[in-house]
């Protein structure tokens, strides 16, 4: 297999490989609909919510923070997490161009 020339692609498009990324686990999803309903909580909230361990859905926290889906604020001992809106137009933007590129047909199929 060969090696990803990394250098070969725009910061953006990296950034947004990450997001992706970090959105591909099902516990990651899971994390962000539970957050677009509550708007935030704290990591305990997400336990109580997911059959995952504490420990799980830190790590898992963590990877989306990391990708800038997510944001978390230290309040007390704990801390607060809420949906980051850092990247969501550049998604919106890429599924919509997405959208309008895919053919009305497609193998012989209406689509």
């Amino acid at each position: 297999m060969g090696i990803t020339k990394i250098e070969s692609y725009s910061s953006d498009v990296l950034s947004l490989s990450e997001v992706f990324k970090a959105l591909g686990h099902p516990a990651r999803l899971s994390i962000v609909s539970y957050l677009l309903k509550k708007g935030t909580c704290i990591c305990g909230d997400i336990v109580d919510e997911l059959p995952l361990a504490q420990a799980s859905i830190s790590r898992h926290l963590q990877a989306l923070k990391t990708a800038g889906v997510i944001k978390g604020e230290i309040s007390g001992t704990s801390v607060c997490y809420c949906l980051s809106n850092e990247h969501l137009e550049t998604i919106l933007t890429l599924i919509h161009s997405i959208k309008l590129s895919i053919p009305k047909t497609c193998c012989d199929e209406t689509v």
